[in-house]
Formats: C-alpha cells, sequence, structure tokens
C-alpha cells in the first residue's frame, strides 16, 4: 500500500504520551503513595500509643476508685502506715492494705487475714496515701486520706488525685 501525503499528515497529528510524561506522571504518582503511607503508619503508631495511655489512665482510676470507696466506709484506717500503704478495716470487716511497691511499679491489694495478694495497677511510678489525723481522748485515728498515683505508658506520664473522708470517723 502507497502512502500519500496526506495519510502521512493525519498519522503525525495523533495525540499521545511522550514517555518523559508519563515518567513524570508516574513519579508525581508514586511521591503521592509514599505520603498517604507515612500518614497512615503515623496514623496507626498514634492510635496505639493513645490506646496504651487509655488503658493506663483507666486502670489507675478504677484502682482509685475502689480505694476510695473502701476508704469513705471504713471503720478504721491505720495512722501509722508509711506514705506508700494503707491498711483500713472495710465495713464488711476486712483487714486489707492498699501497698504501692516501687520496685516492680505495681500496686498491690493485700488481704492481711489470708495473706493472699492483687495487682490492683501496673505502671504505677509514684503513690502517695496522706493521712489526715486527729486526736480524741488520747486516741489517734485518720481523718481523711488524699491519694495521688501517677502511672506511665511510654514515655508519657499522667499523676490522678482524689480526697476522702473517712465518714464513721465523722465527728
Amino acid at each position: 500500500m502507497r502512502y500519500t501525503k496526506y495519510d502521512i499528515r493525519n498519522t503525525s497529528n495523533e495525540r499521545a504520551f511522550s514517555i518523559a510524561e508519563l515518567l513524570l506522571v508516574l513519579a508525581i504518582t508514586g511521591l503521592l503513595l509514599v505520603a498517604v503511607a507515612v500518614a497512615f503508619n503515623a496514623s496507626i503508631i498514634n492510635y496505639g500509643e493513645n490506646e496504651d495511655i487509655f488503658k493506663t489512665i483507666n486502670s489507675a482510676r478504677q484502682a482509685l476508685s475502689r480505694i476510695t470507696s473502701q476508704l469513705r466506709t471504713a471503720s478504721a484506717a491505720d495512722p501509722n502506715c508509711p506514705d506508700n500503704e494503707c491498711t483500713l478495716i472495710t465495713a464488711d470487716g476486712d483487714d486489707i492494705t492498699y501497698r504501692y511497691n516501687n520496685g516492680d511499679n505495681k500496686l498491690y491489694l493485700i488481704d492481711n487475714l489470708s495473706g493472699s495478694n492483687y495487682v490492683l495497677c501496673d505502671n504505677v511510678t509514684a503513690m502517695t496515701f496522706k493521712k489526715n489525723t486527729a486526736t480524741e481522748d488520747a486516741i489517734v485515728y485518720v481523718k481523711s486520706v488524699q491519694i495521688s498515683i501517677t502511672v506511665s505508658s511510654g514515655n508519657v506520664q499522667r499523676t490522678v488525685s482524689a480526697a476522702v473522708v473517712i465518714r464513721r470517723n465523722l465527728k
């Protein structure tokens, strides 16, 4: 078949992408995909860290809630225990101790009658029980307790605090 001048001119006017244009589009698409992947990865890491912080703080709040409810209704609390523990007689007559051990960063609930102990909270970096005492008829008793617990997750630390008045000692 013989090409005429008219046929050659029609084929040269057809439009198509050049190799340079295709490579440029491919490079831009690659950069966009990398940016999306980096953002997605950062989102996953942030979600994991937030979940760890939530679990740690929630555990501390649950432990603090248990301690405060038992102290409010306690029959008595020991005014002579150190600042890292609180010994009390519950409304049910149980003799228990809440003790923070800074060696393993845990808060324990100890049943003084059976000797068994339970871990209430992990990742505790500091905890104090500040007891406010009063004296009546030469008897020293705990009137209120201020509790502060600091928990950590990774490099994040949060402190949760509460104050409790022992209702049986209100006078």
